[in-house]
């Protein structure tokens, strides 16, 4: 009796809430359950507002669509295209570009902000110059890289490298900066060797920043992206709404606009799933 009081206590003092694992992940789900019901009533408030506006008529539907027209620009989009290329190819070609900087932007700034982190003397060097670009807009330095690249796919890829890159490489050299050093000496002092420090120390505390940073990058890039398009395109989903709107098809603009939203939402999401798979521990201590 005695130790089943001390397990029953010691259970209580691991769990204070009242409830083990099992119980944590019942609640949770139910809360992620929850939520998705709110998001789901928040947009489906959204498209009743917005067709009891254009039912009643009280905006033209030059620039308010109705959602059944909407949707019959999406469906036409689609299947019969637009300007030769169907609403996939269009959205494909995009999202290919945002990728490939992303990947490119990634594979970079992760080795190159571990070493400026490191070294006081690199990091003296590239902050500045970082820094500089980082506050530019995008499209105020595009045009020197349509001068110096040209107007096709590498000025467009080389803009959304750069619109990446320091989102990343700030992360990375901050999360380096806040290692805790008495763990590495810690592991040191214990025999560890360089390479085992990095691997055991030094690349888990990145991962959190590291991730972090790689989901405003591809938000960012994302983003860039399409202003890019709509300023020297002819091809994308942001040139689509552009020339859309060079003859007030309102339809295909909202259209477009959704589906946007709609693949940026899928690659925030499809890099928090990463991070959550990854670094498992991130937000839980």
């Amino acid at each position: 009796m005695a130790l089943q009081s001390k397990t029953a206590r010691a259970a209580g003092s691991r769990f204070p809430d009242g409830g083990g694992p099992a119980k944590r992940s019942g609640r949770e789900r139910r809360q992620s359950v929850g939520n998705l019901s709110i998001t789901a009533a928040v947009i489906i408030g959204i498209i009743v507002v917005w067709w009891i506006i254009t039912a009643a008529k009280l905006v033209q539907p030059l620039f308010v669509p109705s959602p059944a027209a909407t949707w019959q620009a999406f469906t036409r989009t689609l299947f019969d295209g637009y300007q030769g290329h169907s609403l996939i190819i269009q959205l494909l070609i995009s999202v290919r570009r945002v990728l490939i900087a992303f990947a490119l932007a990634s594979i970079l700034a992760v080795p190159l902000g571990i070493l400026v982190g490191a070294n006081q003397r690199l990091r003296a060097a590239l902050d500045p110059l970082v820094n500089f670009y980082r506050v530019l807009p995008p499209l105020a330095y595009y045009t020197i890289l349509v001068i110096w690249l040209g107007i096709g796919e590498t000025s467009k890829v080389a803009l959304l490298f750069l619109a990446g890159f320091a989102p990343i490489f700030i992360a990375v050299v901050d999360a380096i900066r806040g290692v805790p050093t008495d763990r590495v000496d810690a592991a040191r002092s214990l025999g560890a060797s360089k390479s085992q420090v990095l691997r055991a120390i030094i690349l888990p505390s990145l991962l959190p920043a590291t991730f972090t940073g790689m989901r405003v990058a591809l938000g960012f890039t994302y983003t860039t992206v399409v202003a890019a398009e709509m300023v020297a395109a002819n091809s994308g989903i942001g040139w689509m709404v552009l020339d859309a709107s060079r003859y007030l098809k309102s339809d295909v603009i909202f259209m477009g606009i959704i589906v946007m939203g709609i693949t940026g939402v899928i690659l925030d999401s499809a890099i928090k799933y990463t991070s959550r798979k990854v670094v498992p521990w991130q937000g839980k201590g």
